[in-house]
């Protein structure tokens, strides 16, 4: 094992240039990754910070891409980690989010294929998100947004469970981009912690 090692030491003491040469490419390899992954992030916020959605193109969305437009548009105010997570055993969420001020979003999204004319989203819907969001995903605020609409019960019941309904008017001002999504929104819970925007 000694021997070894020696004779790595006298081959790196023969072939210094090599050697050097070697750690310079490294280095610069390094370098190049390091900014690439800063220009990717960098046209990654340009991109979210300019992006809209009209309500006519979230309705040609399948149901999964529809989710990851709401994702987009929480990363878009601000929700840096905002991540989609629908899908089998979901346990009714689609989109996690941790908005600027520190407070945990939990997103149900229904994607009515036909808009208005679809089916409407029901009380049902709402109950597999309260049951949920805060137990389960430990939410401060949970949402569930459609582009199509919500029958009265299913909005009388919101209001009762703390649950926060984007119907197709709120999503079409939220994805035009006028403003964050809590500050749409009727009442939501106050900062977690204080930061620069509190």
């Amino acid at each position: 094992m000694l021997s070894l090692a020696a004779s790595a030491l006298r081959w790196l003491a023969a072939h210094t240039g090599t050697v050097a040469a070697i750690m310079l490419m490294a280095a610069a390899g390094t370098g190049a990754w390091v900014w690439q992954r800063r220009e990717n992030a960098r046209r990654e916020q340009v991109r979210a910070s300019g992006l809209r959605y009209a309500l006519g193109q979230l309705d040609g969305l399948h149901y999964r891409a529809f989710e990851f437009a709401v994702r987009d548009l929480m990363r878009r105010d601000g929700c840096r980690d905002a991540r989609q997570v629908g899908g089998c055993g979901d346990n009714g969420a689609n989109v996690k989010a941790t908005d600027p001020y520190g407070r945990r979003w939990v997103i149900q999204c229904k994607h009515r294929r036909n808009g208005l004319a679809g089916s409407a989203v029901g009380t049902p819907d709402l109950q597999v998100l309260n049951g949920t969001a805060r137990q389960v995903h430990g939410a401060d605020i949970a949402v569930i947004v459609t582009n199509g609409r919500v029958t009265a019960p299913a909005v009388a019941f919101a209001r009762q469970q703390r649950l926060h309904v984007i119907d197709r008017h709120t999503l079409g001002e939220w994805a035009s981009g006028s403003r964050p999504l809590w500050e749409l929104l009727r009442s939501v819970p106050p900062p977690r912690r204080p930061t620069a925007l509190s």
